[in-house]
């Protein structure tokens, strides 16, 4: 039994969550809660949130116990790139790019 959660066009870098994000791979939820509440960064923040969204749904959709899940697959895909736009010496344009990402986390029962 398994549930999912996805959160879509997150405003922060997909390399950046992907560090986070391996940190809990494949590990018991109450293990992964641990670590990125004591990681201090944003993506670890909002990783955390689509992790309480995936237990709740498998708590409150399948009736799993929140003690026996475990992280089944969690990914990080990048999102839609806002393209910016600043001005550089010698009337040159440079680009700074805000890049966007998607998290996906399964948690299942074993």
């Amino acid at each position: 039994m398994e549930a999912r959660a996805i959160a879509k066009t997150l405003r922060v870098s997909p390399i950046k969550t992907r560090l986070v994000v391996d940190l809990i791979r494949g590990k018991k939820v109450s293990e992964a809660l641990t670590i990125l509440n004591n990681i201090n960064q944003k993506p670890a923040r909002l990783t955390k949130k689509v992790l309480d969204s995936a237990i709740a749904n498998a708590v409150n959709n399948n009736g799993a116990d929140a003690n026996e899940l475990y992280i089944k697959e969690a990914r990080v895909d990048a999102g839609p790139v806002m393209k910016r736009i600043m001005f550089d010496s010698r009337s040159h344009i440079g680009h700074k790019d805000r890049r966007t990402s998607h998290i996906v986390i399964v948690v299942a029962t074993k």
